[in-house]
């Protein structure tokens, strides 16, 4: 400690000398208790002249704020002084706001923002990779690990605002300030933990520097500050809980040692641009909150606020302990594919940062009250096809080579129909989304009698309408089938023989983008009528120019398709007119619509969009594809449900093994934030077709695998379809993994189902294995319907649900582990003694005074059902519990297998309805006085009712 004192002193400036006033972020918590220390020992009288700091260049003021006056030579030894303390540490000095102005500059990019925007965070642009202005530079403390590429760039990859690396130049050495440039390339960085990014604009704001150090984050040490607990999930702490209405009244309470001085709650206005680009918090509220005595020295501090409007808002509270200012807010758990952190309940206290953009929130959504989405969606299971690649029912109508094209180049025809598709470059041209298998409609029409075996009842189908890709993404004509699909008529046949099934029909669009090779676009200039960019050129006369946006040649695009413009024209032919694209297709026998890139278009456009299409039928389901946290979808005025990735990511990663407890918090997230109407609606995916299949991610990754990584994988996937069949939401199977089609990334994702009679080799047991599953969830309404609360207990490999419907409970047991596991789980009140069969293997199970234990097989899991409930429905009634006539409501009737009245017994085979009259005659005759009814499941349990029947 003497050399640094010996040091420091020797850095210090002289009384009375020249000084400047500069900033340092100091990036070791170990360090700063030492530099307390030391600076503790200089006298007073060692102070700056006129200045009422302790000349040390050291402070217990952490990280941003103003530090002691020193001389800038100082710093080097400073430096070494540190350097002798804790070996390898950093310092940056930046000069604040109070410097001398020379030393300071406007930010040179305006209102931009500049994040760090790689593969450790998706490209995206969260608030976690968003930089702070300081001075002359930019600063950034962000966590990654592994070697990275990325770039410095605003959310909109602006001209001037998006920096890489120089060509030829350097990549980034930790300490080491690189030069940037303007459109350079993609910069790769070792990442290995927490670190400070600085964008050094002092020298040039168009080339400007970076340098990455370490950094260590002081941690929170004071006992009050880390008393402080807050539970969204638990309404001693926030009531009501989940998704609220306009108008409720929320109550906010947080629980800590007493030595609180302040807190408050503070909630604000959330927006969100396209992808998760630009999160905003705005107009915030900030709602001093009021402490109570609570028991054992606790405090307990509280605040309410009423929510008027739906939104999406967030919300954190500020809290004073010590003198020092601290926030609890989200905690920093990762939700899938969603770029803000944080899966609710237990949140985390941190020092107040300078940005209140760096905040982790807490969510909460309020939607409309009058909020309805189909019943139909909750019974769902759903078969998602690529029409391609489902089936073949009409070679008339396969695309020629030669003949037909796409973006105005050549398309490729498979002739075997169980080869893999071309990865471009590899089997066919350079090409992608050009080659063609043939699938068709009449091929969905065909195989119709196997989805209704199968057990599924409703089809969802990626884009059909006219386009000249395999996957139809890039619309032709938004009024026509496409011809090597079929027609129009063969959709209404499908639609029309589907329903005689049971089975209802949902079709994709893109309202974002068209084709470029389309009749309303016709770059290639194939059409007869004018397109709005014909031959390559802007033709204002067109009918169609309205559609698109133009600087004078120039269009925008999506991923090279143009972008459609949210017109009065494009409005009224996507939705307004009568005979809009809309109504047409939910005229000709659609259930619904899934819109394609549903974040890139305005939430008003949308809003509109659902007025209409409700309008037109209010039982159409309307579906997003979002891959993040969709709250803001949910509001009751845009969608419906999504697509939900976040269920995939969780049953995927808790079938490969991930850690169950961890990976469920996924789930709670959804519970908590979206509707429970939405919730009971989600599109609950494993694999799509821009996405890995299932067993691709579980280790079925080639024609090579070996046979014992086949059935591990396929063993997963049982649990993961296991895990989806008895989830509320609708189940959703991509066409092909229910006989086990494996394929990585696009366009292996998107392989053929293998049809024995076209040389394919389907895997009829785990076909088997499929139906039986979809049979469990279709034949118990406890599955899809039943609540659903936290958990009844979760560990590293085991998560077990409760679900509750008109009287009947389910208990749901996964386990991802290579060993069955016995768990005990407390059931909730009411079924203290309660005998549960497993619908799965029959093993009748029972608890004893409330506990239940249950033996969870390996990588597989047990569903266990209560016997059926009756339900006495009286015709008319005399005294208590007499009846003249009694309806016995059986539910889940498909369990019961017989019934006795009064000595006879009777085969319930489908009732669900008993009626018992006092006539004394005929089979389900009563008598006069006292009956007994007895029904029997088909586990052998018994449920006894006994009433009493008087004469009418």
């Amino acid at each position: 400690m003497s050399q640094f004192r010996e040091a420091i002193s020797q850095a210090l400036p002289d009384p009375g000398g020249p000084v400047s006033t500069h900033k340092f972020t100091i990036a070791h918590a170990r360090s700063l208790r030492q530099y307390e220390n030391a600076c503790s020992g200089f006298s007073p009288a060692r102070r700056g002249a006129g200045s009422s700091e302790a000349v040390c260049p050291l402070s217990h003021r952490y990280k941003g704020e103003t530090m002691p006056r020193v001389r800038p030579r100082a710093l080097v030894a400073v430096a070494a002084a540190l350097t002798l303390l804790v070996g390898s540490f950093t310092v940056t000095a930046t000069p604040p706001a109070s410097a001398n102005t020379a030393d300071c500059i406007e930010n040179p990019y305006g209102t931009r923002d500049l994040y760090l925007r790689g593969g450790m965070n998706g490209w995206g642009t969260s608030a976690d990779f968003k930089f702070t202005y300081e001075c002359n530079r930019f600063e950034l403390v962000f966590t990654a690990t592994g070697s990275q590429q990325f770039k410095v760039a605003d959310a909109g990859w602006t001209a001037g605002t998006n920096f890489g690396r120089p060509s030829g130049g350097a990549q980034p050495a930790l300490g080491v300030a690189v030069p940037l440039a303007n459109g350079g390339g993609n910069l790769t960085f070792a990442f290995a933990g927490t670190h400070l990014a600085t964008v050094d604009v002092s020298q040039s704001s168009t080339a400007p520097t970076l340098r990455i150090d370490p950094y260590v984050v002081e941690p929170v040490t004071d006992p009050v500050a880390l008393s402080v607990k807050f539970d969204s999930r638990d309404e001693a702490f926030k009531a009501p809980y989940g998704a609220i209405n306009p108008g409720t009244e929320v109550t906010y309470s947080l629980d800590a040692l007493a030595g609180v001085t302040a807190a408050n709650l503070v909630v604000s206005r959330r927006t969100s641009v396209a992808n998760q680009e630009n999160i905003q918090y705005l107009d915030t509220e900030r709602i001093p909150m009021s402490a109570t005595s609570a028991a054992d020295g606790h405090e307990r501090w509280t605040a309410t606020h009423t929510f008027d409007a739906i939104n999406v808002y967030g919300y954190y509270f500020e809290l004073t302990i010590n003198g020092r200012e601290y926030v609890y807010g989200n905690n920093d758990n990762v939700v899938y594919q969603t770029v803000e952190k944080g899966t609710f309940g237990v949140g985390a206290i941190k020092f107040a940062p300078k940005s209140e953009a760096k905040i982790q929130r807490y969510r909460q959504t309020v939607y409309s009250a009058d909020f309805e989405v189909p019943e139909w969606a909750a019974d769902s299971v759903i078969y998602y096809m690529f029409p391609d690649r489902f089936r073949n029912g009409d070679k008339s109508n396969d695309p020629a080579v030669g003949v037909d094209t796409t973006e105005g180049g050549p398309i490729e025809l498979h002739t075997n129909w169980v080869e893999n598709p071309f990865t471009p470059g590899t089997g066919g041209d350079s090409r992608w989304n050009n080659d063609f298998f043939g699938g068709d409609l009449a091929g969905v029409i065909e195989k119709l009698d196997y989805l209704e075996d199968l057990g599924v009842n409703t089809i969802y189908t990626t884009p059909i309408f006219e386009a000249g890709s395999n996957h139809k993404y890039d619309t032709g004509n938004y009024l026509s089938i496409d011809d090597n699909f079929g027609t129009n008529e063969q959709f209404e046949q499908l639609t029309a023989a589907a329903a005689d099934r049971g089975i209802r029909v949902i079709i994709d669009a893109s309202f974002n983008h068209s084709g470029a090779d389309s009749v309303y676009f016709d770059r290639f200039g194939r059409y007869d009528s004018v397109g709005a960019f014909e031959g390559g050129s802007v033709h204002p006369e067109s009918p169609y120019a309205g559609f698109y946006q133009f600087t004078g040649q120039s269009y925008s695009s999506w991923s090279g398709m143009p972008d459609l413009a949210e017109s009065d024209d494009w409005k009224d032919f996507a939705f307004r007119n009568e005979d809009s694209v809309t109504d047409t297709w939910l005229n000709r026998g659609s259930s619904g619509w899934r819109m394609d890139v549903a974040p890139w278009v305005s939430p008003e456009f949308w809003r509109e969009w659902r007025t209409n299409v409700k309008a037109n039928d209010p039982d159409a389901l309307t579906v997003a594809e979002t891959w993040f946290d969709s709250s803001q979808f949910f509001l009751g005025d845009t969608f419906d449900t999504t697509m939900n990735y976040i269920f995939r990511d969780t049953a995927l990663n808790f079938a490969k093994g991930g850690n169950a407890a961890q990976v469920y918090e996924n789930i709670e997230l959804m519970r908590e934030a979206y509707p429970s109407q939405v919730f009971y609606a989600l599109m609950n995916l494993t694999s799509t077709h821009d996405a890995t299949r299932a067993l691709h991610e579980f280790g079925y990754t080639s024609a090579t695998s070996s046979p014992e990584t086949i059935a591990t994988a396929k063993q997963r996937q049982r649990l993961s379809v296991l895990f989806q069949m008895t989830f509320p939401g609708a189940p959703s199977v991509y066409y092909g993994d229910e006989v086990g089609v494996t394929g990585g990334a696009d366009p292996q994702n998107r392989r053929t189902y293998p049809w024995a009679d076209q040389g394919g080799n389907p895997d009829t047991e785990l076909l088997g294995d499929f139906k039986e599953l979809i049979a469990l969830r279709n034949d118990h309404d406890v599955l899809r319907h039943g609540s659903i609360s936290a958990p009844l207990y979760t560990d590293d490999n085991v998560i077990v649900l409760a679900r509750e419907h008109e009287g009947e409970l389910a208990v749901t047991a996964f386990n991802n582990s290579g060993a069955a596991r016995d768990v005990t789980v407390a059931l909730p009140a009411g079924y203290e003694h309660i005998v549960m069969s497993d619908a799965l293997t029959g093993e009748i199970v029972a608890a004893d005074d409330g506990q239940l234990t249950i033996t969870v097989p390996a990588v597989f899991g047990s569903v266990l059902v209560s016997p059926p409930t009756i339900t006495v429905m009286p015709s008319s009634k005399g005294s208590d519990g007499v009846y003249s006539k009694v309806f016995f409501k059986l539910y889940d009737a498909g369990k019961v297998d017989r019934f006795v009245l009064n000595g006879i017994e009777e085969d319930v085979a489908d009732r669900t309805t008993v009626v018992v009259n006092n006539l004394g005659v005929g089979k389900f005759g009563g008598q006069l006085g006292s009956n007994e009814l007895k029904v029997i499941d088909v586990a052998g349990n018994v449920t006894t009712l006994n009433f009493e029947l008087v004469a009418k």
